[in-house]
């Protein structure tokens, strides 16, 4: 009896190894659906239109986006989270979402290590230091010499509480034991208005959403919050030249599918991904975005995602930041 459980048991799991592999062979057999948790055009969006397009090239199959904006990216990420793992649904994630969420809410609809599953870093959006030129400011230092000074005198903008660009900023302030007002926008663009139009003095703004206005000289970089310089703005000191040397937050953008999708797929999928950033074409289009393109493995995501899991939920709970 036991014998024949046995083999009945090597029978199925050779049929279910079978089965995964056929799936991964004749995979895709129909479109591709991406999801994007945040609104169309921005950054986010565009950055994942541009990289389906050329995927779906490669795979001749088409990637249709769905944007599921709202939640602070939880609404997006949830319906990845319970989506069947069968490849045919994808999704942009970051830090804020995948990291970031699991301190600024008391609970989720989903797990991000338990029901998500990494695909590959697709791009970094460094963090930018700005201000508007009329304030006079010429340098970080002046600007933070004069926050010391003034102790919750100055205010500055971000894309929404919670956001890499608030986290960054509330990082700066524990270091360098400043004190300044946050003002949370929805998204970036109302907030770099504010501060183009002289309502806010400073901002922590991504590339993607401040080059435009950085190149036009209605907004003046200081410093970035990266650890080496910007390839876009290679004269602007990093704030750890400046003496923070602690001081370093990044925005990334990566691809998940469900937890459950076979390896063979998720592996195909990271693949394409990866064989797609590295197109000369895309490489262009994301560097005019005002992105960093990456093109990693999933192990490469794995390793930047537990990094930034084992040190910003704790300093957004010391900071007192929430969404609840």
């Amino acid at each position: 009896m036991k014998l024949v459980q046995t083999l009945l048991r090597a029978i199925a799991c050779t049929a279910l190894s079978v089965s995964v592999a056929h799936a991964a062979d004749v995979f895709p057999s129909k479109p591709i659906r991406w999801v994007v948790p945040y609104s169309a055009g921005g950054g986010s969006d565009a950055l994942a239109r541009t990289v389906a397009s050329q995927m779906s090239t490669q795979m001749g199959q088409q990637i249709i986006i769905d944007n599921r904006p709202g939640g602070a990216a939880v609404i997006g990420t949830g319906v990845v989270a319970k989506a069947p793992g069968d490849g045919y649904t994808i999704g942009s994630a970051d830090n804020g979402p995948l990291v970031f969420n699991t301190a600024l809410f008391k609970s989720l609809p989903y797990n991000p290590q338990k029901d998500l599953a990494p695909v590959g870093l697709m791009v970094r959006f460094p963090l930018l230091l700005v201000v508007n030129p009329s304030t006079g400011y010429a340098s970080a230092k002046q600007l933070i010499d004069d926050m010391r000074k003034n102790p919750g005198k100055l205010s500055y903008g971000t894309a929404g509480v919670g956001s890499p660009h608030h986290i960054a900023m509330e990082m700066l302030k524990e270091r360098a034991k400043l004190d300044a007002v946050h003002v949370a926008y929805k998204g970036a663009a109302p907030a770099i208005q504010d501060v183009v139009g002289g309502q806010l003095p400073l901002m922590v703004v991504d590339t993607a959403a401040g080059m435009p206005m950085i190149k036009a000289g209605k907004l003046k970089v200081l410093a970035t919050f990266s650890k080496s310089r910007v390839s876009l703005l290679p004269d602007v000191p990093t704030l750890m030249e400046l003496g923070y040397t602690d001081v370093e937050a990044v925005a990334w953008q990566g691809l998940v599918v469900p937890a459950s999708t076979p390896a063979p797929i998720t592996e195909r999928l990271s693949t394409e991904m990866q064989k797609a950033i590295s197109t000369p074409s895309v490489r262009t289009r994301l560097l005019e975005l005002g992105l960093e393109p990456v093109g990693s493995d999933a192990s490469a995501m794995t390793t930047q995602w537990k990094t930034d899991a084992n040190f910003w939920p704790k300093l957004i709970r010391e900071r007192g930041i929430s969404l609840e």
